[in-house]
This record gives structure tokens, sequence and C-alpha cells, in this order.
């Protein structure tokens, strides 16, 4: 499951479709490009990983019920998660 919500996190962060089911490119690469599968995504553990999510999401105003401030009140790196899943969902649905 946290596979294909961080794949839904990473095509948000700018990713591409690499049209092998599971893997992306990430054609921000000084070298080139990068294919990545997507049980390599670390947003569901790592803080280092995640916050540049948050932070796009709230530059990009996706957050209306301040959704990101209450996850960051528990300090559960889950309910961040979910919550940036949450958000993401609701963006592409627009």
């Amino acid at each position: 499951m946290k596979d294909k919500e961080n794949k839904l996190i990473a095509l948000f962060m700018g990713l591409e479709e690499d049209g092998v089911d599971g893997y992306l490119v990430d054609m921000d690469k000084d070298y080139g490009y990068q294919i990545v599968h997507e049980s390599c995504f670390l947003y569901h553990s790592s803080w280092d990983w995640l916050m540049p999510v948050v932070f796009k999401i709230e530059n990009g105003g996706l957050d209306p019920h301040e959704l990101i401030d209450k996850a960051l009140c528990n300090r559960e790196i889950e309910d961040l998660h979910d919550a940036c899943v949450t958000l993401i969902k609701a963006y592409n649905n627009e």
C-alpha cells in the first residue's frame, strides 16, 4: 500500500511514469535521468523525503483545511504522510 502512495507523491513531486509498471523517471538529475522503482521511495519513513512534499503543498496553497499543521502537531510521520496523500489525491481530482 505504501508503495502506491509513495508513487503518487513522487508523481506529484515531478517524476514521470517510465512505462514499465512500478518504475518512475527522475529527469531532474544533474547527469541526465534516473529510473527508480516505487519501492525505493521513503516518503512514508523519512522526514528528509517528506518535508519537501509538505513545502510544495503549502507553497501551492493546497491545504485549505490545515491538515498538514494538524498532522505535524502529532509528530508522527505516518500522520503527515497520510495528510499529504489525502491532499495530493484531492489536488489530482480537481
